[in-house]
């Protein structure tokens, strides 16, 4: 059993698994202290975007993490990777998506780690479409709508909502041997995973080509008027 999840608060709603997890973290809580909910009111992803789950299908966690590695945000998305498939891969830095034949992504999973890093701590969000049925999703959410929320459509892994606490028991195990893993062990399985690699993108400071990442995990981008940069934050989007 992995030693993450331990103690573990369970809310039947809350407006968010994080700040919950943040308060339990001020309070002193331990390494590992788990907060799971079956509805969130005000999920929220990167760049403060809302996330959208209908209740009890969708797995919806907040970990607290001690001491966390500095690769915390590409381990966490590995270890969605693990349990959601061979088939899921990864939109820098941490957005878990499935591709089509076409090339389009639909977003299966985000990722959003916030904290007091100074102070040695941080909490990992996670929300997961276990068992999303996509017709109940905002119309700009399901396959072929615009995504004003993330800028792709929802995916889900199809499974039945009996399967969200053993999902969740396999993820803390998973999440678990990752974050141990050493950086370029990390980094390595990161890139096999990596849905951007090769495609034109875009943001806010410009465009180019995704080149992959580089030892420190950040997004390396080949520029049109030649050479290159490093992106370490900020999002990305498609050039289509």
């Amino acid at each position: 059993m992995s030693s993450l999840g331990h103690p573990r608060v369970h809310l039947r709603s809350t407006d968010s698994t994080n700040d919950r997890a943040r308060e339990l973290a001020l309070a002193g809580a331990p390494h590992g202290t788990l907060v799971t909910a079956a509805a969130q009111t005000a999920g929220r992803g990167r760049q403060g975007r809302r996330w959208s789950a209908p209740p009890g299908q969708a797995l919806l966690m907040s970990l607290l993490l001690r001491s966390p590695p500095p690769l915390l945000p590409l381990a966490a998305a590995l270890a969605v990777c693990d349990v959601a498939g061979a088939d899921a891969r990864i939109k820098w830095p941490n957005d878990v998506v499935l591709v089509d034949a076409a090339g389009a992504l639909s977003k299966l999973a985000g990722i959003l780690a916030e904290g007091r890093p100074q102070e040695g701590w941080l909490v990992l969000g996670i929300g997961l479409n276990v068992a999303v049925a996509l017709e109940q999703l905002p119309p700009e959410l399901r396959p072929g709508g615009a995504g004003a929320q993330t800028g792709m459509a929802a995916a889900t892994m199809g499974l039945d909502a009996h399967d969200l606490e053993p999902t969740l028991h396999e993820l803390l195990a998973t999440l678990e041997r990752r974050l141990a893993e050493p950086p370029e062990q990390t980094l390595a399985a990161w890139r096999e995973r990596d849905a951007l690699r090769g495609r034109e993108i875009s943001w806010a400071a410009g465009s180019g080509r995704a080149e992959g990442i580089d030892g420190e995990g950040r997004l390396v981008v080949a520029l049109p008027s030649g050479g290159r940069t490093a992106l370490g934050a900020g999002e990305v989007h498609l050039r289509l």
